[in-house]
């Protein structure tokens, strides 16, 4: 080769890597109950942003029901990352051998409230709940499932729980008289609780067990996680990012309006309101041992996870700086 060719193929060489080739990102499978709300638009939001990209990452994100059909998603494998399932749900079924590991908190405290329709005799903090009336929940094992139970048992009443699925189909079934009470989180709501048309009789961290501990988690399938734990600490960096973003830049607002056709004025009042920063935490799960209680009374586990187990189960970043 002359010396000619030799340098039109080193110039060849150079410009198909500075030009011609980009390492692929890699993709992670999301599951996340609820679309529409503050905690569940940090994916969605963040790929907005441009963040999960500059951390090789690319997010599929599909919304369930609530978290039983999430976990059931990561359980199967056919999501790789579940987004604010219950606490006693996840540990329900890692203790009948599923392959779950908690990777981050979620939600430590919940936004959620409760309410009736505006002529229903049930009035505040759950006076006036006959054991013929009917409260909602999502799907078995979600956080709501677990407050419904935890507000019956610390509020000394009884109720039918009916799994209603996600927050606009819990509304319908209130205002069209199936269901006597229902659940919801901002912004789903707070414009008929504005007008008069619901009440709202009960918020979820009305409850210590429920303001003091870490409800809700995000899980990963652990077969996956075993493998590309490099994908998954990426993914820990990216959305703990998102969150500093989504309360430091007005333009998360604007960003958080458009996911969940609100107005921006209504998407402040949300975050301001309901989701304190702190909430958000995803580096431990509090009140683990008072939970864990919760789920062998609740008949969730027949006893509490050995420390070998714990350790297993929890996999979150801040045991593993």
């Amino acid at each position: 080769m002359t010396r000619g060719a030799k340098v039109l193929l080193a110039t060849a060489i150079v410009l198909a890597f500075s030009q011609g080739t980009s390492v692929a990102a890699d993709l992670l499978k999301l599951a996340i109950g609820q679309r529409g709300l503050w905690d569940s638009a940090i994916a969605e939001v963040g790929m907005g942003a441009g963040i999960f990209q500059r951390h090789g990452l690319d997010l599929q994100v599909v919304y369930t029901s609530g978290g039983g059909e999430t976990q059931q998603a990561v359980i199967s494998g056919s999501v790789d990352i579940g987004v604010s399932p219950g606490m006693l749900g996840v540990l329900s079924v890692y203790a009948k051998g599923a392959p779950v590991r908690v990777i981050a908190g979620e939600a430590t405290g919940t936004a959620e409230y409760y309410f009736v329709q505006a002529n229903s005799p049930v009035q505040k903090d759950f006076k006036g709940v006959t054991p013929a009336m009917t409260l909602a929940y999502s799907t078995n094992g979600s956080g709501t499932h677990i407050t419904a139970l935890r507000f019956m048992k610390d509020y000394s009443f009884q109720a039918k729980l009916v799994a209603t699925g996600n927050v606009p189909a819990t509304f319908t079934s209130v205002m069209s008289g199936q269901v006597d009470i229902g659940f919801s989180t901002p912004p789903f709501g707070l414009e008929a609780a504005e007008r008069g048309t619901i009440r709202i009789v009960a918020l979820a961290n009305d409850l210590e067990s429920i303001r003091t501990q870490t409800v809700r988690v995000t899980i990963a399938n652990a077969n996956d996680l075993a493998k590309r734990r490099d994908v998954y600490d990426r993914f820990l960096r990216a959305y703990r990012e998102t969150i500093d973003w989504m309360y430091a830049d007005p333009k998360a607002i604007d960003a958080f309006a458009k996911y969940a056709s609100i107005s921006s004025a209504m998407a402040q009042t949300v975050r301001d309101r309901f989701y304190p920063k702190a909430m958000l935490q995803l580096d431990e799960v509090k009140g683990l041992d008072e939970m864990m209680q919760d789920a062998i009374a609740f008949k969730y586990i027949p006893q509490a996870l050995t420390p070998q187990q714990a350790n297993e189960l929890l996999q979150l970043p801040g045991k593993r700086r």
